[in-house]
């Protein structure tokens, strides 16, 4: 059958067709900010059936309500005047300013770059609204537009997409406020080794104001947990791949949690219940729609294909399908609105199956008030003692590491135990190896700082065995400069590898990148060839240089050379110093000490970790922008 386009509409703005909110008789309030932002009543806004569509109140439908938005930035609609739009707005204002956000988008049409030029649309001049105490669902099927939407109307769009129309709080034109809004991704991005309590306690901390007592944010931090139904697991460690923990959908609770700290009037979800069963998917959806009746919270909330049970639970319905609207009203009505088009939900059937279905035939191909976040130094704290928590429980972290590197040092220790110290017996051994948000600055220094005493462990105990098996020169100080090396030359792997990672978003990749780039500075340290042999363009000048391999290997030469005198093993009376064998047989650089050495490596720590500082900010900001030039340029 062939389509017939169709108008895009909705009925004439009325206050007498508020959005019905079960169980309860909307207010007066709520009926001019229904006016003052448009109807909810269902919309057909292009060819979805191949007929045109028929009202729920019989007739033909009324031609859409335009709205604009003046120079004062206040939204009114084309017929009103606008003094009575401003009245109105005020109203919805007023209605809503102390339970939740009256959130309204108007004509969002969104773009986004595509190979070899020009630009596809993902959305198409979509328009609703989201009201406090309900719940909003975007659903459609994938591809629709579902997270393009709800990263638009939360301010997320990737920097190479270009957005067009009007987004409103409370019919105007202004920016969420810090703590008003949170944003709940649909991936439960936790630490799998701290508990229940303890990830939302931190978080506490990192989110609330500086001013606030730690115990109120802790009581905070608990009553969010009793909200979201998590009393019973609080100590139970969240878990992951390796520790088993609470359950999936406890963990999606826990995820909604650490965002419903800062008390936010407006809440987003992308695919709440992704990866759930049905049971556990409800019990997640109701807590939220029990927090947004009680709390007037206003939620968004993209669905894929909810469970009947489920569906009960929201108030309004946003249907897309080809990043346009096919219905928007209130949920309940949804079913009514398919039978008037011919499209009736067979009995016993989900009715959010049969939407999807029927769109998929045709279509296949909080508070307002300004908050403070915590200061530079307590986010830096509460990151480091998080980290230090996670490093310590986390068994791969460190300690797999720690009784590997036991293992390396002890076959090391016995094949060269008993090793003789005179010149003709001088061997020449090798061994490296590798490993690998708040602002980027305090991540980094909580970083550095958390790893220092796990580095410093992993250094001293696995150095110890292998220093004194080999037999190398007794003495506090020289086991001491042994070790330094040893964990300056950790730190310095770890600083790197985290470097490549930063550029490097694939792990594997990264593991491949890494250990090119620590061959190269390993073959060009003046250990496999001597720095006289190495080819001075690029291997000695600059990459001989800037290897801190060379400066370990330097300062170890020196540690165990200096002050030793080598026999003849051949009987004849000679000695020979380890000044010289330094200076003729290993070209070591005699004119600084070893200490000189070992500060260098210091110094490199804080290079290296100022350098993934700077990538990081460059990821942040400035590499988002010259896409975004880049993509604009193709236009």
């Amino acid at each position: 059958m062939a389509a017939s386009p169709l108008p895009r509409w909705a009925p004439t703005p009325s206050p007498t067709r508020p959005l019905r909110t079960p169980g309860r008789t909307p207010s007066a309030g709520e009926a001019v900010a229904a006016a003052a932002a448009s109807s909810w009543r269902g919309c057909l806004p292009f060819t979805v059936f191949g007929a045109t569509p028929r009202g729920l109140a019989g007739g033909e439908p009324a031609p859409a309500a335009m709205s604009t938005v003046d120079d004062a930035g206040i939204a009114r609609v084309d017929g009103v005047e606008q003094w009575q739009a401003k009245e109105m707005v005020a109203a919805a204002t007023a209605a809503c300013s102390h339970r939740g956000v009256l959130l309204t988008w108007d004509d969002l049409t969104v773009t986004a770059p595509v190979a070899g030029g020009g630009r596809a649309v993902i959305l198409d001049g979509v328009s609703g609204q989201a009201r406090p105490g309900e719940v909003l669902a975007i659903m459609g099927p994938s591809g629709c537009g579902k997270t393009t939407l709800l990263d638009a109307l939360a301010g997320r769009l990737s920097p190479n997409m270009k957005m067009k129309g009007d987004i409103l709080i409370n019919g105007r034109r202004e920016k969420l406020a810090f703590g008003t809004s949170a944003y709940v991704t649909q991936e439960n991005m936790l630490m799998a080794t701290l508990t229940v309590t303890e990830a939302v306690r931190y978080s506490a901390q990192l989110q609330l104001p500086e001013s606030m007592p730690v115990a109120d944010k802790r009581a905070r931090a608990d009553r969010a947990i009793r909200q979201m139904g998590l009393a019973a697991v609080a100590d139970v460690r969240i878990g992951g791949r390796v520790c088993k923990g609470i359950s999936g959908g406890q963990r999606k609770r826990v995820s909604i949690c650490v965002e419903l700290l800062s008390s936010p009037a407006l809440l987003f979800l992308d695919e709440p219940t992704s990866g759930l069963d049905s049971a556990a998917s409800y019990h997640v959806m109701s807590r939220i729609a029990g927090l947004a009746r009680s709390d007037g919270m206003t939620v968004v909330a993209a669905v894929h294909q909810p469970s009947s049970e489920v569906f009960d639970l929201f108030h309004g319905l946003c249907l897309l399908a080809g990043g346009r609207t096919v219905y928007f009203g209130p949920a309940s009505d949804a079913i009514e609105f398919f039978h008037a088009n011919g499209f009736p939900c067979p009995l016993r059937m989900n009715p959010s199956d049969h939407f999807l279905r029927m769109i998929n035939k045709d279509f296949e191909g909080g508070s307002s008030i300004p908050r403070r976040q915590a200061t530079f130094l307590t986010k830096t704290f509460v990151l480091t003692k998080r980290s230090i928590v996670n490093m310590h429980r986390d068994a791969g972290y460190y300690w797999l590491r720690f009784v590997i590197y036991i293992a390396i040092c002890l076959s090391i220790g016995t094949i060269f135990l008993n090793v003789g110290s005179n010149f003709a017996s001088i061997q020449i051994y090798r061994k490296e190896r590798l490993s690998g948000h708040y602002g980027a600055a305090e991540f980094v220094i909580s970083n550095t700082i958390s790893s220092i005493p796990y580095l410093a462990l992993i250094s001293i105990v696995p150095g110890a065995i292998a220093y004194y098996l080999t037999g190398l020169q007794r003495g506090v100080d020289h086991f001491i400069y042994f070790a330094a090396v040893l964990w300056a030359c950790t730190m310095l792997v770890e600083g790197l590898m985290m470097i490549i990672a930063a550029v490097v978003p694939d792990f594997l990749l990264g593991i491949i990148t890494g250990s090119g780039v620590q061959g190269v500075l390993m073959l060009n340290a003046g250990f496999f060839r001597l720095p006289s042999d190495l080819p001075k363009p690029i291997w000695k000048y600059p990459t001989y240089f800037i290897s801190y391999h060379k400066y370990a290997t330097q300062g170890l030469y020196k540690n165990e050379f200096l002050g030793m005198v080598f026999e003849d093993v051949g009987g004849g009376g000679l000695t020979i110093g380890g000044e010289y064998i330094l200076r003729n047989y290993l070209q070591v650089e005699l004119s600084y000490s070893k200490w000189v050495d070992l500060a260098i490596l210091v110094a490199m720590i804080i290079i290296y970790r100022m350098l993934f500082l700077v990538i990081l900010k460059i990821s942040e900001i400035v590499k988002p922008r010259m896409f975004h030039l880049l993509c604009a340029s193709n236009v």
